[in-house]
């Protein structure tokens, strides 16, 4: 792919937004009407539920359903900002930098999930594995490949050696 000398121009006098908006594509039903009790990740959740999606982006669910996974980003509309930038994980007893944890808590709250694909019908996506509260707007979807996405690691950082469970 050839870049022309407009492009290559455009490209270097690009100003760095201020702020970046979203708008939500659809809405988590889940079973998880409160927050106590949602599971901390969803590879330890079995819980069913479905992604509405807005009938405006109906369409872009063509071919979805020929993946078993999806993921999912999502904004945790529940937090109050400015957040915290060190809190203390559920693992540990002390704080640590939230970009070293999963919280919520963020100063942008997205969240990401990986969840199973049980069917799509009409506007609506089934999944399992579900780790999000009821009603939580929707800002994408996309299928996860593991081809791509799964990785090899190395290192867990403080997590090495306290990961409890996984649900099977």
């Amino acid at each position: 792919m050839e870049i022309s000398k407009r492009e290559l121009l455009s490209f270097k006098e690009r100003k760095f937004p201020k702020d970046i908006c979203f708008r939500p594509i659809g809405m988590i039903h889940s079973p998880f009407t409160d927050l106590a009790g949602i599971p901390i990740q969803p590879s330890m959740s079995n819980a069913k539920g479905s992604i509405e999606i807005f009938k405006q982006y109906q369409d872009a669910l063509k071919d979805l359903d020929g993946f078993s996974h999806l993921f999912c980003l999502y904004f945790f509309d529940m937090v109050k900002l400015p957040v915290p930038l060190q809190s203390k994980p559920f693992l540990k007893d002390q704080k640590m930098g939230i970009f070293a944890i999963r919280t919520p808590f963020r100063p942008n709250p997205i969240g990401l999930s990986v969840l199973e694909l049980i069917k799509i019908k009409d506007n609506t996506i089934f999944v399992n594995n579900l780790d999000i509260l009821d009603r939580t707007p929707v800002i994408d979807i996309k299928p996860y490949v593991p081809q791509f996405d799964n990785r090899e690691t190395s290192r867990l950082g403080w997590l090495e050696g306290n990961i409890r469970r996984k649900v099977s």
